[in-house]
């Protein structure tokens, strides 16, 4: 099975992910462990990728996102709409 992208990439909220995980002064190992206490397991070479918007995400790893960073969904997606300009 092909994984679809849009424009190349996987996801598009990668960047809105690193900038939050930035904001909180987070390292990408130390995201990944405090997702891995919600019991998933993204690694920390998983973030990079994620972030670089090379690896496609599954909701409840969306969720788990806003969770640990304490953002809304609006948030984690913020400024994706132009994507589809």
């Amino acid at each position: 099975m092909q994984v679809k992208k849009l424009n190349g990439k996987s996801n598009v909220i990668g960047r809105n992910i690193k900038k939050y995980r930035e904001l909180r002064g987070l390292t990408q190992r130390e995201l990944s462990n405090k997702i891995a206490l919600l019991g998933i397991d993204i690694y920390h070479s998983d973030i990079s990728q994620i972030e670089n918007q090379k690896l496609l995400l599954k909701d409840f790893e969306i969720i788990a996102f806003c969770k640990v960073l304490n953002v809304s969904y609006e948030q984690l997606f913020e400024n994706t709409d132009n994507l589809f300009d």
